[in-house]
Formats: structure tokens, sequence, C-alpha cells
């Protein structure tokens, strides 16, 4: 029963971190890689960058799934260093992005 669990969540992470991308695409931002979980003991939350390109690992097991995505969507404005205005209007694109029928299950 684990593997099938593990699947399910791989899938959708994996889902939720391509419709984060593009989203993030179309308004010209950077997209981070996403990977789970993070290597550092005891964050919810890191950001690796490298090279110009950054990760953003969330931990995802013990925490409701809003508060993964939560973490996803921040990870991307902390990525491409926004300002207060256009981070706030890019997290709420963010969100609607995930509203699709399959996402919000």
């Amino acid at each position: 029963m684990e593997s099938r669990s593990t699947e399910t969540f791989a899938t959708r992470f994996g889902e939720t971190a391509r419709s984060l991308g593009r989203a993030a695409r179309l308004r010209g931002l950077d997209v981070p890689t996403f990977r789970y979980p993070p290597g550092l003991a005891g964050v919810q939350r890191s950001i690796r960058r490298r090279s110009g390109s950054a990760t953003i690992a969330v931990v995802v097991r013990g925490r409701p799934w809003g508060a993964v995505v939560a973490d996803m969507v921040e990870g991307i404005v902390v990525a491409n260093d926004l300002d207060p205005a256009r981070a706030d209007t890019v997290r709420a694109a963010l969100w609607l992005a995930l509203e699709e029928p399959a996402l919000a299950a």
C-alpha cells in the first residue's frame, strides 16, 4: 500500500510542479527545480542556488497539501527575487494556475 501512496503523491507533486512551472514561464520567470525532502534537517523549505539555477526542496510528509503547495509557490517568488508588488501578483497567478480539477483533489 505504501508504494501506491508514494506513486500517487509523486504524481501529484510532479503535476503541481509542472503547472507552476508553466505559469511562471508565461510570466517571464525562471522556473526552479522542485524536489523533496530538503537536505537540511529541521526546515520546511530550502533553496539551493547553483550556476544561475535554483532548486526548491520541501517537506511533504506529515503536512497538509496546501502547505506544501504554498512552499512551492513561495519558492518561485524567492528564486526570482521579486519585489513585493510583483510577488503578490505572481503568487495570485500561480495559485490560479492550480485550480485545475485534477490538482484541486
